[in-house]
């Protein structure tokens, strides 16, 4: 098993990428921390993860639940190696300035200033222990972006720049920092990114997709597990596109 041993947090894993991502890693060897805003999904997918799974009810923008999702997985398993920030928020598709402020600034707390709080909260356990892995969930958005989606163009721009600079700064510290961008997917978000959910605004979608399809939890999962894993250990910074071609 390609996890065994190690301690994984994963943020918004009651559903969609996340889950994904959770049972990936539960079936890797990894005992998984399902941290998310609901705390009914979150409970559902540690449940099915029996003995690897726990469930922590947390708002990612909030820095006391942040450090709650920390001293949870500390406290239940002695350490934590692994921290997958992929808890996200859009407005709908549509105008710039039909977004009201609150949506705004929703958006930037969950998917922007969630980073810092895992960084406050996670990188001093990291440290001590000699090393660690962050992965941030950005999206093809931040490379290639969607006309009306500009502010959640704008947050994910932000989280593959902050995933470069932490790899940076936190790489003599033998703690990783990459991100994957998937490309739009199957998940409770995509009626937001569409506007409408179609089968012609779909259509436009997998235009843009040279691969043909949308991506996939388990698209997403694959790949979190390769980068998280031993094997990318001389891997850091990388914004790993899982996106059919769509940025090319």
């Amino acid at each position: 098993m390609r996890l065994s041993g190690k301690v994984a947090v994963v943020t918004g894993g009651g559903s969609g990428f996340g889950e994904g991502i959770a049972r990936r890693f539960a079936a890797e060897g990894a005992r998984v921390i399902v941290a998310d805003l609901d705390e009914a999904a979150a409970g559902r997918v540690a449940d099915s993860l029996g003995e690897s799974g726990l469930a922590v009810r947390a708002d990612v923008a909030v820095g006391e639940d942040y450090e709650a999702i920390i001293s949870a997985a500390v406290g239940a398993y002695g350490r934590l190696d692994i921290l997958i920030n992929n808890a996200g928020y859009t407005h709908r598709y549509g105008s710039m300035l039909e977004v009201d402020e609150a949506t705004f600034d929703r958006i930037y707390a969950v998917n922007v200033k969630s980073i810092y709080h895992s960084a406050i909260h996670a990188v001093p356990v990291f440290r001590d222990q000699g090393g660690g892995v962050i992965l941030n969930i950005g999206s093809t958005a931040g490379l290639r972006p969607r006309p009306n989606l500009t502010w959640y163009n704008g947050s994910k721009g932000a989280v593959i720049t902050l995933t470069k600079s932490m790899a940076v700064e936190l790489a003599p510290d033998k703690i990783r920092v990459c991100a994957i961008n998937p490309v739009a997917g199957e998940t409770g978000m995509l009626h937001r990114f569409m506007g409408q959910d179609s089968p012609e605004r779909r259509a436009q979608f997998l235009a843009s997709i040279p691969a043909g399809r949308l991506s996939t939890p388990a698209d997403i999962a694959n790949a979190a597990l390769y980068l998280c894993s031993d094997e990318a250990e001389f891997l850091t910074g990388v914004c790993l596109e899982v996106d059919g071609g769509r940025c090319v």
